[in-house]
């Protein structure tokens, strides 16, 4: 420590920390002295930035890793002015703070950890672009031109104009392959940031990706967690909302948000030509043929990819109904009928409790270990925090818990996630205890590191628990435990010979990588090109290595020029559809967009 710091008061020490650590480093950045800033940070250290240095999202580890991305990054980011936004606060040895500063191109926030060792964590997130900020506030536009103009147009005809023209006589800079949450929230992006874009949806309405799903289900994440880009939702909606709800708002907020926006429209096909550099996109638009020709295209088709319905032996014969959980219809039709679920996870347990309350007789296959945690447990525990009523009234808004969360980079996530597990797995013991009982395999991940780690590794194998496991603990959902081998007419037998009586078979087997969708319109050899989807590279049950330190190809530039991915839960859709929105923009204006760390493709398919 410097003698500045030495002499601080107890009061002033925080921020005369952070302030002689910021001079220190913005100092070295200007002198283009990279050993000395790498120095700055701890042995064990790591910086994540979301695209302001690196026009990526990147995470770098130790010393090493700083003197490398600022050896490829100084001179293209030029950043200057680092500075605290708000006074630091120091625990158990850690000193926080949150910062902001600019780079050449835009301007930048982040957070900081420091030990007396120097800085642990550092993220850094573009915010804005310089002279391309978005119009709100004092840039807000007017809405109307006072005075008299000869052949007005009025904003609704004006609007009709555009919509009528899109896709014909002007084409997109940017193609969005998926109207749900995901292609809604950077819709809503890239239209305020004035790049011309459009949203493609299959569905005959913005919101049948909710809309159309069972009728029972509903989020599971709290509402404080949910809320799309720009128009929160209101003080009085539910902590969980239903999914109709949900998508009613979906198709408001298209519409508030004049979010260019297809319906009936299916993509069949796209082409990447490596001399025009842009698509050929073929949408079937309600039996109409178009072909757009965009820069960019995004697949916002769901994180989850494709439905991963299963090929067993049998499936021909059977004389029931049968599907995938993506398509079940909800439990109705199946009072008084013998159903049986493949799968143990989130649809599975919603789509069994639905059937159980509608008086099936329903029967859960468990095929491998999942785990449970119940809902005010994971709200309390896990989410409290940041996402809550008290939350909000300890200052935290949804923008400031969504850069908290950033602010922890994957490698030691775990180190943040398992304490809380631990203190769930002893409140919640007698749960756990009489669920375990029943027969029902549980497991708190890997490493013990719970539900979140889960989904970022594998986006699988997890079930917030709304009441369902109740039902399985005391027997009215029956479990079953172990592989298929193959259905009958009448039955769905196991691989040690049990035999299930079902008039319905639910095949709740989950989703593939979004880069099956990729294969099914630009062909295999683009979908290899790019790799796999979601997961962090940590050689865990259904991630394996090497270790990415970011999430394979999501919300970042990939190995094929011009394509993107965008999807996650609404937490993720509004939040990295941000920094997506913003490398879209920056390519549409000519910034240079030197991507620092491009990701290797490690796993295909």
């Amino acid at each position: 420590m410097t003698q500045t710091i030495d002499r601080a008061t107890p009061m002033e020490a925080p921020q005369a920390r952070v302030d002689a650590w910021l001079a220190r480093f913005e100092a070295a950045l200007a002198a283009r002295d990279i050993q000395a800033a790498a120095g700055l940070f701890a042995v064990d250290s790591f910086w994540r930035d979301l695209v302001a240095f690196t026009w990526n999202i990147k995470t770098v580890e130790g010393r090493e890793g700083v003197a490398h991305l600022l050896t490829a990054c100084l001179d293209s980011a030029a950043p200057t002015g680092f500075r605290t936004t708000e006074t630091p606060t120091e625990a158990d040895g850690i000193t926080e703070a949150w910062i902001e500063f600019e780079t050449a191109t835009g301007r930048a926030k982040g957070h900081l950890r420091l030990t007396d060792e120097g800085a642990w964590t550092l993220l850094t997130s573009l915010r804005e672009l310089k002279d391309f900020e978005e119009s709100q506030g004092e840039r807000r536009p007017k809405g109307v031109h006072h005075g008299v103009v000869e052949d007005r147009r009025t904003w609704a005809e004006q609007r009709e104009l555009e919509e009528a023209q899109l896709g014909y006589e002007r084409q997109p800079y940017v193609v969005v392959v998926g109207g749900g949450q995901g292609g809604i929230a950077l819709g809503a992006r890239l239209r305020q940031l004035g790049v011309p874009s459009l949203v493609v949806e299959r569905n005959e309405r913005a919101g049948d990706s909710w809309r159309k799903r069972y009728k029972s289900l509903c989020l599971h994440d709290p509402v404080w967690y949910d809320h799309l880009p720009y128009l929160p939702f209101p003080e009085n909606w539910p902590v969980f909302a239903p999914k109709d709800k949900i998508a009613d708002w979906l198709e408001m907020y298209t519409r508030v948000m004049e979010v260019p926006y297809w319906t009936g429209a299916e993509v069949t096909s796209a082409s990447w030509d490596d001399e025009t550099k842009q698509w050929q996109v073929t949408v079937d638009r309600g039996g109409e043929e178009v072909v757009l020709t965009p820069r960019h295209l995004v697949f916002a088709t769901g994180m989850s990819g494709k439905p991963n319905t299963p090929d067993f032996p049998g499936m021909d014969v059977f004389e029931g109904d049968q599907h995938h959980s993506s398509r079940h219809p909800g439990p109705d039709a199946y009072a008084g009928k013998k159903a049986v679920v493949i799968g143990s996870n989130n649809s599975a347990h919603d789509i069994c409790a639905a059937l159980w309350e509608h008086g099936a007789e329903v029967t859960m296959v468990q095929r491998s270990s999942t785990h449970v945690v119940k809902s005010e447990s994971l709200m309390e525990f896990g989410m409290g925090d940041l996402y809550s009523e008290r939350a909000v009234r300890a200052g935290i808004t949804t923008e400031k818990a969504d850069m908290i969360f950033a602010s922890i980079p994957y490698r030691i996530m775990p180190e943040f996630q398992t304490p809380i597990y631990d203190k769930i797995r002893e409140r919640d013991a007698d749960f756990y205890a009489r669920l375990e009982a029943a027969g029902f395999q549980h497991d708190w991940g890997d490493d013990g590191s719970g539900l979140f780690l889960k989904y970022l590794r594998r986006g699988s194998g997890y079930y917030i628990d709304v009441g369902a496991s109740e039902l399985v603990a005391d027997g009215r959902i029956k479990l079953a435990r172990g592989q298929v081998d193959h259905l009958t007419r009448t039955a769905v037998v196991l691989e040690d010979g049990t035999e299930l009586a079902a008039d319905l078979v639910v095949y709740a087997t989950g989703y593939g990588s979004m880069n099956g969708w990729v294969a099914d319109l630009a062909g295999q050899e683009m979908a290899e090109k790019v790799g796999k989807c979601w997961g962090l590279g940590s050689g865990t049950t259904k991630d394996p290595g090497p270790w990415e330190g970011e999430q394979r190809n999501m919300w970042k530039p990939t190995q094929q020029e011009g394509l993107w991915f965008h999807g996650g839960n609404l937490h993720q859709s509004r939040h990295y559809s941000l920094y997506l929105a913003l490398q879209l923009k920056a390519r549409y204006e000519g910034i240079p967009t030197p991507v620092y760390g491009l990701q290797e493709v490690h796993h295909r398919c």
